[in-house]
């Protein structure tokens, strides 16, 4: 027997300006949503020509990095560099201490995607920094019986199809799913984890709990946080509807420690993120790389930071 899982609550992410120039949708990391664990913070960015994320640090976290039109060219300061595209996606972690700039591929069109914050494990937070990229082409594609409902496997499974291994130290589940008018799924959630849906496009219909006749009908840009009890999770499009839809499901597993966030340094505790802002400032513990350190990519924007 499958429990479904009811909705907690919903709210639209709302319009900011972030790094240098461009606009982004947070719904994680916010007044609304400080954190739900292990996610710290989800951003929906729209990166106009000129504007980007100049070189800036990172401790503590992971960060996913998920492109939906247009690239990214990344750049850091143990030289690692690439660049990646529609589809593509990149697993980030800081772990110790990175500085990295990420900046838009210079197109005339605006880039968009997703970029969400894990935070890692306290035995992790030390570690060596790392990058996985994934390709479009590497991702698993499931399906639902009727063709309606096509699912991205991004991290975990879906109708049977598993994803790729070893993306991300703290155990997530990411799944893009697009649903066409009449389709309907019914998605499986590891037990206990918390779990999130941020629509894209379309109305998605979402059942709130055991009762089917009730739903709720979600409009782009909002996020959708589950309660933690329950399995499954159940969306539609109505047969009728001029449109499909298209939204990201989400979930991890909770880690059990405080969270102690400085922009971008995640500790777990307020003595730890001092000690991340002196080592920063003193190019030590992890940022000796830092030190006099500028990305190409970011020179002509100068530092966030």
């Amino acid at each position: 027997m499958t429990t479904p899982r009811q909705i907690k609550f919903s709210f639209l992410a709302r319009e900011q300006s972030e790094g240098a120039g461009a606009v982004v949708r947070r719904s994680i990391g916010t007044p609304k949503l400080k954190h739900l664990t292990p996610f710290l913070m989800l951003d929906h960015a729209f990166i106009p020509p000129g504007a980007g994320f100049p070189d800036h640090p990172h401790r503590g976290q992971e960060t996913i990095t998920y492109i939906l039109k247009g690239g990214v060219d990344h750049e850091d300061f143990a030289g690692n560099k690439g660049t990646i595209g529609v589809g593509d996606l990149q697993f980030m972690t800081a772990g110790r201490g990175i500085m990295h700039a990420e900046m838009p591929v210079q197109t005339e069109d605006t880039n968009i995607g997703l970029q969400l914050w894990v935070d890692l494990p306290a035995e992790l937070k030390n570690c060596e920094p790392r990058y996985r990229d994934l390709r479009a082409s590497e991702i698993p594609i499931a399906q639902t019986a009727d063709k309606k409902v096509t699912v991205k496997v991004i991290s975990g499974k879906s109708q049977g199809v598993e994803s790729l291994k070893d993306l991300a130290y703290t155990p997530v589940w990411l799944l893009d799913i697009d649903i066409q008018p009449g389709g309907k799924i019914t998605q499986e959630l590891p037990k206990g984890w918390n779990a999130f849906a941020y629509t894209l496009e379309g109305a998605v219909s979402i059942s709130n709990g055991a009762d089917e006749a009730k739903t709720e009908t979600v409009p782009p840009y909002h996020n959708v946080v589950f309660e933690q009890a329950g399995d499954v999770v159940t969306a539609s499009v109505e047969e009728g509807a001029s449109e499909g839809a298209r939204f990201i499901l989400v979930a991890g597993q909770p880690l059990d420690q405080n969270i102690v966030q400085y922009g971008p340094f995640v500790t777990t505790s307020k003595d730890a993120v001092y000690q991340a802002m002196m080592d920063f400032q003193t190019s030590s513990n992890g940022f000796e790389r830092a030190a006099n350190w500028e990305s190409e990519i970011g020179k002509s924007m100068g530092r966030i930071r």
